[in-house]
């Protein structure tokens, strides 16, 4: 697979099958992805790679959570900007439709929230979830660098034949993952990101991409 057919075919899979993920492949994909891009080499993600029995409890622990309605942990940074405007809403907006209509929740849903928390806390059946963290003394540069070498691993996933579905809603539950990784106190959680084969006959959501004239300007050509 070349890079344009990966980064053409990369899209946030929501329906994983239990299939287990090779270690070989995981070594591979994370090896690799060392060469991600990082301002001053500092390389400054740690990554826990969780699957097997622990991930099961993982999931157990923070469904519970979600079915019970708890609204997660406090955050530690914004997921999005207290007020979005156009055109950041619409494409908000459109692809949150899209994108719960494909799993079978409707926006009128009253039960919404809970079933949306539940189906993210279960990782969407996905075998093996990583989670990325960041020391917090580093700053909004590093946290540009955790995301391109995020980039880089859902690539190298696509060349394996894997999918993936980054995943920030981990940030509401923090404390429960890192009790379970054993990250400490000094270590802040980015997200997490589901990785898998895509379930065979599961809905598929391509959600649409503003024209590239929207966002890029050409100047001096």
């Amino acid at each position: 697979m070349d890079v344009y057919e990966a980064v053409d075919s990369r899209r946030a899979v929501r329906a994983f099958s239990d299939e287990p993920v090779p270690k070989e492949v995981l070594d591979r994909v994370l090896t690799a992805a060392t060469r991600a891009p990082s301002s001053g080499n500092l390389q400054p993600w740690h990554v826990y790679v969780v699957t097997g029995e622990p991930l099961a409890e993982l999931k157990k622990r923070a469904t519970a959570r979600a079915l019970a309605g708890d609204p997660g942990d406090e955050r530690e940074y914004p997921m999005y900007p207290a007020e979005l405007t156009s055109p950041y809403l619409d494409r908000f907006s459109a692809a949150a439709a899209q994108r719960y209509k494909a799993l079978g929740i409707e926006r009128d849903d009253p039960d919404r929230p809970t079933k949306i928390a539940a189906l993210n806390s279960g990782a969407f059946g996905a075998p093996v979830v990583l989670f990325c963290y960041l020391d917090r003394t580093m700053g909004p540069g590093q946290w540009g660098d955790a995301g391109m070498y995020l980039q880089t691993v859902m690539l190298l996933l696509r060349a394996e034949g894997l999918h993936s579905c980054p995943q920030v809603m981990w940030t509401m539950y923090r404390k429960t993952v890192s009790q379970m990784v054993g990250a400490d106190d000094r270590l802040a959680l980015f997200c997490g990101v589901a990785v898998g084969f895509e379930k065979e006959g599961a809905p598929r959501l391509r959600t649409g991409r503003a024209d590239m004239a929207e966002t890029v300007s050409f100047i001096g050509v």
